[in-house]
């Protein structure tokens, strides 16, 4: 349902891109602004582990450093069969953790302190299957095709605002403001979808972990020390990674819970109390 739900948000996502080009502009400015937000998110895909891990201060480790760690990754990627990712340190003491990598031969994942020194083994292996989980889903892939089709939307918007829309738009009066309403609501509901999938990619990457490990409860467990652990300690990261992250590092300094409703459509992460119902329902056989 998960995975359904993202290819229907990302094709709604496109159809949106298709329609506020054909609105705003002539075939020639469709295209340059779409291939100008293609180049943009194609280096990020192919640099976002870098950027990811600088931003969040994250330094790579040895086996010799987190044994445990290299141990526990090792048996789930080889009981996955994926490619050994690396492994990185974040000196932070919130509990946190998150994976990055175009794709299972070029990922890393990177915990923090706060986290090594919170959780039980068994609760460390669900989080580090729900990261290789991301790994193993492609991920990375699909926010980074959400965040050109967002990009897209916003350059075609800002486009229109400044140099005014194709030929259409000004020399219909219906079509001037179908336009103006398509410069304001394209953007907002560009990231709305790029949040929803998101959240959706969160609820996959837990029943992923789920199913790996066989211990779905073990994940729970460890997703309530996180929602602690974020909302008492802040941590210094950059808000562009933050939704990298199994839960929402930058909660503390926000100061507020996130509730159901409208404040879940603007959140990166959906509700952990939400991921806690459904990883119990999962472990009990509820549908």
């Amino acid at each position: 349902m998960n995975n359904l739900k993202t290819v229907a948000l990302l094709g709604l996502m496109s159809a949106l891109v298709w329609w506020l080009g054909i609105t705003l502009f002539d075939t020639g400015g469709f295209y340059i602004g779409l291939l100008f937000a293609a180049g943009l998110n194609f280096f990020a895909y192919f640099f976002s582990d870098k950027m990811a891990l600088a931003a969040s201060r994250a330094k790579p480790v040895t086996e010799a450093d987190l044994p445990q760690v290299y141990s526990i990754v090792r048996t789930l990627t080889t009981q996955t069969g994926m490619p050994m990712p690396r492994i990185y340190l974040i000196d932070s003491p919130q509990p946190n953790a998150f994976a990055t990598g175009r794709n299972p031969k070029h990922a890393a994942v990177a915990v923090t302190r706060g986290i090594l020194e919170l959780m039980s083994y068994e609760e460390l292996t669900g989080v580090l299957a729900h990261e290789l989980a991301h790994i193993r889903n492609r991920d990375i892939l699909i926010s980074s095709v959400a965040a050109m089709l967002a990009a897209a939307l916003s350059i075609f918007a800002r486009m229109a605002f400044w140099f005014g829309g194709g030929r259409r738009s000004r020399d219909n009066a219906l079509s001037g403001v179908i336009a103006l309403v398509a410069i304001l609501i394209a953007p907002i509901a560009a990231m709305l979808i790029r949040l929803a999938i998101s959240r959706s990619r969160e609820y996959q990457a837990d029943r992923s972990a789920a199913e790996i490990t066989g211990q779905p409860l073990a994940l729970a467990n460890a997703l309530r020390k996180l929602e602690a652990g974020t909302s008492r300690i802040p941590m210094a990261v950059n808000p562009a990674v933050s939704q990298l992250f199994i839960a929402d590092p930058l909660k503390a300094l926000r100061r507020r819970e996130r509730g159901g409703g409208l404040g879940t459509m603007f959140s990166t992460h959906p509700p952990i109390a939400d991921r806690i119902r459904r990883l119990e329902e999962l472990a009990y056989g509820i549908r």
